[in-house]
C-alpha cells in the first residue's frame, strides 16, 4: 500500500494532536511540585542525594514521566507501570527510591544517573513511552545490564520481572536476562509516534539540572 504525503501528513497531525492532549501536567491547586497521574501521587521532595544502603536500588524517571506524559507509546499508564517495576524490586527483599532525571532524555543515561545514586549502584530507567534499562553504576552509559528498547512489546508482568531483575543484579546475583518478544513490525508501525513521543520528553531537558528526589504514592 503506498501513502501519498497529504496521508502521510494528516496521519502526523492527527498523531501530534494526540499527544499534545496527553501531555498535560496534572498538578496539585496547593502544590505545583505534586503531580497527580492516575491514582499515582508524585512529589517532589528535593535535590537527589547518593544513597548509603546496599539494599536500595534507584528508579530514574525521564523528565516528562507521570508529569507531561501518563502512558506508554502502548496505552499502559505511567502509575501501573511504576507500581509493577517498584513491586518487582520489594518482591526481592530490596527497597526503592524514585529520582527524577532532568539533565537527559536518553534512557541509558538516565538509569546511569540512577544508579550513580543508589546505595546498591544499580539503577533502573524509564522513558515517557515506556522503554527501559537496568544499569551500574561503573559501565559505560551504552554498556547497561540489561536494555528493553522495544516499548510497544512491553507489558506490566515484564515490568515486574525487570523490577526483579534489577534487585537481584543489587544483591549480587546474576539473574538470566529477561526475554521479549522481538517484533519486526514494531518498528515501521510505532516509527513516528515514537519520535514525537521523544521530542515531546526532550523539551522538558534542564541542562545542567540535578536529579529530583521524589515521593510516590499509590492510592
Amino acid at each position: 500500500m503506498n501513502l501519498d504525503e497529504k496521508l502521510i501528513q494528516e496521519i502526523t497531525q492527527k498523531v501530534v494532536a494526540a499527544i499534545s492532549q496527553m501531555e498535560q501536567p496534572v498538578a496539585s491547586e496547593s502544590n505545583s511540585s505534586v503531580f497527580h497521574t492516575g491514582n499515582m501521587t508524585i512529589t517532589e521532595v528535593g535535590a537527589a542525594q547518593e544513597g548509603k544502603y546496599p539494599d536500595e536500588v534507584v528508579i530514574g524517571l525521564a523528565p516528562a514521566f507521570g508529569e507531561y506524559q501518563h502512558q506508554t507509546i502502548c496505552g499502559l499508564s505511567h502509575s501501573d507501570v511504576l507500581r509493577e517495576v517498584a513491586a518487582g524490586i520489594e518482591e526481592e527483599g530490596m527497597k526503592v527510591r524514585f529520582v527524577r532525571v532532568l539533565e537527559t532524555s536518553d534512557v541509558a543515561f538516565v538509569a546511569l544517573r540512577a544508579a550513580k545514586l543508589s546505595g546498591s549502584g544499580i539503577g533502573v530507567g524509564l522513558q515517557s513511552k515506556g522503554t527501559a534499562v537496568i544499569h551500574q553504576k561503573d559501565l559505560f552509559p551504552l554498556t547497561n545490564l540489561e536494555l528493553f528498547p522495544q516499548a510497544p512489546v512491553l507489558t506490566l508482568e515484564l515490568y515486574r520481572k525487570i523490577g526483579k531483575n534489577a534487585a537481584r543484579y543489587a544483591k549480587g546475583q546474576s539473574p538470566v536476562p529477561i526475554e521479549t518478544i522481538n517484533d519486526c513490525m514494531t518498528r515501521p508501525k510505532f516509527q513516528a509516534k515514537a519520535a514525537i513521543l521523544h521530542i515531546k520528553e526532550t523539551e522538558h531537558v534542564v541542562t545542567g539540572d540535578p536529579p529530583v528526589e521524589l515521593n510516590v504514592e499509590w492510592q
